[in-house]
């Protein structure tokens, strides 16, 4: 389910205590793709293997290309937490010509702490006008986290 976000100031909500945010690198791409594994698992991702190589696409452009100005990478001092991979047009029929988030994902361990939050109005901030993504319309928790930040379905 497609969703749209005018453009609209955004208040940055600040990450966790002890959460860093920064932009992505193509060197953590391994790293990312054993967290978007982590975070999302069979059957939405086959294996742990598959999410790595998903990942090192979506850096080289497959899916668009990836904004490393616009994503956001949450980290611990010990680990990577979270992710919100924005890429400047997606390049699937029907989606409009804006930054569309190809990816928004949370470690289950920090989830419902504001991190999803704090890394979406980070993105957001990054290039302020429209945005768009796709949602499951199942994804409850989703849909709720990215109406509060004034999605609407398009």
């Amino acid at each position: 389910m497609l969703y749209l976000r005018e453009p609209a100031p955004i208040a940055v909500i600040p990450p966790p205590p002890g959460v860093v945010l920064r932009p992505p690198s193509p060197t953590d791409a391994d790293a990312l793709g054993r967290l978007y594994y982590e975070a999302y698992n069979p059957p939405v991702v086959e294996n742990e293997a598959a999410a790595i190589k998903d990942i090192h696409l979506t850096f080289e452009g497959t899916y668009g290309r990836l904004s490393l100005e616009g994503s956001r990478l949450a980290f611990t001092d010990v680990e990577m937490i979270g992710a919100v991979l924005v890429v400047d047009r997606a390049p699937w029929p029907g989606t409009p010509d804006c930054p569309f988030i190809i990816e928004a994902f949370t470690s289950p361990a920090w989830r419902r702490k504001g991190l999803a939050s704090a890394l979406l109005t980070e993105c957001m901030a990054q290039s302020p006008g429209h945005f768009a993504l796709n949602v499951l319309p199942d994804n409850t928790a989703a849909l709720k986290l990215y109406e509060v930040l004034g999605f609407q379905p398009g």
